[in-house]
């Protein structure tokens, strides 16, 4: 049993979407560190855990049969983590530069979900 959550999550660190939702993560964690009080504990705190809820699904995706569910759930955290993120930036507390580079990650994260997406409904069919 042991073995199998080990394997499982060493195997969800070389997942590209992985990578890229945990650089995300990463990010988020250092630009919310200079976010207006106001926004660090309202809008830093949801963009924050929502991005962990993604990866929470992306693990839950990688490790069980029902794939399509998770993979579903972690499309709709990556929308809601693009929308907190234009929000912030509208804020004036992510500039441009910064914005520009968390969004990347956000179109490659999203991307990467929809192939994956497609590729379960097809395994499925």
């Amino acid at each position: 049993m042991y073995f199998d959550v080990v394997k499982c999550s060493f195997l969800n660190i070389f997942l590209p979407v992985y990578k890229v939702s945990y650089d995300l993560l990463l990010d988020l964690f250092v630009f919310t560190k200079e976010f207006n009080k106001e926004y660090k504990y309202t809008v830093g705190e949801s963009i924050k855990k929502e991005t962990i809820e993604m990866i929470v699904n992306i693990y839950r995706a990688n490790s069980r049969k029902d794939k399509v569910k998770h993979i579903v759930k972690a499309r709709e955290n990556i929308e809601v983590i693009r929308v907190l993120l234009r929000l912030l930036r509208d804020l004036k507390q992510v500039n441009i530069k910064k914005f520009a580079r968390l969004n990347d990650k956000c179109e490659s994260v999203s991307k990467q979900l929809t192939a994956w997406h497609k590729s379960s409904l097809n395994a499925t069919k």
